[in-house]
């Protein structure tokens, strides 16, 4: 996995029942990982933490600051080009909830990522993985007060090589076609505009993209 060389990447299998003393040198563990944040925040290191939640109560917890962070950045879509809830319920900002996520994670087992920064999460993905080796970026986002310090780069970089260990050689993503913007910001990542499709439900048109991992 290729990272800025002032970037730490910490992975957390929390399972119920282990987190405590009856987990190998537990105690030891938990002494080096806050060394490692202290001397990595100390030096102005970015920590990227990856949280994997098999307790369903944590999961709640996680979830709903994930549906924070994802209606918070993709209202800023909807101010912008006029979207509200009633004209377009089913737009992300509107639509995303704890009890969505949690269907993709534990049903459609969608891996979920969080980019995380001054202890907040700022960033975060999901991805859907298809049968034919396919797969789909979703809800990629920036928290809008983190925008323009190159954390949407980390954090797409970042879904390639995930997707791409997970034996993914094509990756699908939907926009606002209309967002010009974000197109030719996919487009600069190797990004390539398939089609674009109108909805009686949606007051966009939505464009589709994809590009191929190697």
């Amino acid at each position: 996995m290729k990272m800025n060389h002032n970037t730490v990447l910490l992975v957390f299998d929390i399972q119920k029942g282990i987190t405590d003393e009856r987990l190998y040198e537990f105690t030891d563990f938990i002494s080096d990982v806050t060394t490692l944040l202290s001397v990595a925040r100390n030096n102005g290191t970015e920590v990227m933490l990856k949280n994997w939640v098999a307790d369903e109560e944590n999961q709640w917890m996680y979830g709903e600051e994930c549906v924070e962070l994802i209606k918070k950045s993709f209202k800023t879509v909807a101010d912008q080009y006029g979207f509200t809830e009633e004209n377009a319920p089913r737009f992300t900002a509107f639509a995303t909830n704890v009890e969505r996520l949690w269907w993709q994670l534990n049903r459609e087992h969608r891996p979920m990522y969080g980019y995380y920064r001054d202890g907040r999460l700022a960033g975060y993905y999901s991805l859907l993985l298809k049968d034919n080796g396919e797969c789909e970026l979703n809800n990629l986002c920036v928290d809008p007060a983190y925008r323009h310090q190159s954390i949407g780069e980390e954090v797409l970089l970042d879904a390639f090589v995930r997707a791409s260990e997970l034996d993914c050689t094509k990756m699908n993503i939907g926009i606002v076609e209309e967002n010009t913007i974000l197109r030719k910001w996919y487009e600069s990542y190797g990004f390539v505009h398939t089609k674009a499709e109108k909805f009686d439900f949606f007051p966009f048109t939505c464009g589709y993209m994809e590009k191929k991992l190697l």
